[in-house]
């Protein structure tokens, strides 16, 4: 486990003590940044115990088996038919498409149907890739591999329920910009709504809001054409989701005011409504009207 000192978002060293839990035998501790709003694990695994952790515990604590489970096929089908949708509304041809993350290969299966393009996976776990290879699907286990055996770049990127595992989002979703998304192509991402959903799990790095999720976005050189709260493919008047629709900036170097006490660092808009409020009291806001009223000049 590492303990981690400052917000991965904005540098700020000033972290509070957000929630405390136990979650299937680990203790989950997630800290509130007190400059942006981010909220943050620590301790938590590092990238080998992570990838670790994935290869050999994380579906069976999760689910109870290594193998899809009926359950499991049900949701992602339901949330494969909502993000293909987004998809080919933002982006009407489509030639090449990489799922991050893509589980049982349902969210491929669905951006097919949409598009006669090339599909392309990425499954760190053993069961389900294999399960995806079983479909006729072209899945790798890493990034690392993909990009020796890929060498073109992709018109849509999709990550769903991914970015909130990654040690290092902005570094990441860097990464995709400069060396796996055409300019002209879209990332399409979806994570746990921290204003919606009870989302403090061993396996998440961070709990995202609106506000710091468009701000990781911003950061990585991305302009957010959409967000959107929502409870798909679930019926619940709970908004337990954010999916985000982002293109990569031209020049992203120039795109964003610079602190001047901070010369690395770009200006961050402050999250209102974090600082004074409890985690529970958090939770409770349900409702889309407690939700905007949080937030500086609301969320689209």
């Amino acid at each position: 486990m590492i303990s981690v000192q400052s917000c991965i978002l904005c540098g700020s060293e000033n972290l509070k003590l957000f929630d405390q839990r136990e979650f299937k035998g680990y203790k989950v501790t997630n800290w509130l940044c007190q400059r942006c709003g981010l909220v943050t694990l620590s301790p938590r695994f590092s990238d080998e115990e992570l990838a670790e952790f994935y290869s050999a515990e994380y579906r069976q604590i999760y689910q109870g088996s290594q193998e899809p489970t009926a359950k499991d096929l049900e949701v992602q089908r339901g949330r494969a038919k909502h993000l293909a949708g987004l998809a080919r509304e933002a982006l009407p041809q489509c030639a090449t498409h990489l799922d991050i993350g893509c589980s049982a290969g349902l969210l491929i299966q669905a951006i097919a149907q949409i598009y006669s393009c090339t599909n392309t996976g990425v499954e760190p776990g053993d069961a389900y890739r294999n399960y995806c290879i079983r479909q006729g699907l072209t899945v790798y286990p890493n990034l690392e591999t993909l990009k020796v055996k890929h060498r073109d770049k992709f018109d849509l990127i999709t990550m769903s329920h991914i970015l909130e595992h990654i040690s290092d989002p902005v570094g990441y979703l860097i990464m995709l910009r400069t060396e796996l998304l055409n300019s002209n192509g879209i990332l399409l991402i979806e994570v746990p709504n921290l204003y919606g959903h009870n989302c403090f799990e061993i396996a998440h790095n961070y709990s995202f809001s609106p506000c710091t999720l468009k701000q990781t976005l911003q950061k990585a050189g991305f302009a957010v054409e959409q967000m959107k709260q929502h409870c798909l493919p679930r019926k619940t008047p709970r908004l337990l989701y954010l999916t985000a629709i982002a293109r990569p900036l031209s020049n992203p170097s120039t795109a964003y005011c610079v602190r001047r006490n901070y010369p690395w660092l770009v200006h961050l808009q402050r999250e209102a409504g974090l600082k004074g409020i409890s985690v529970r009291e958090l939770l409770q806001k349900r409702t889309q009207k407690s939700i905007e009223r949080l937030f500086n000049g609301g969320s689209n």
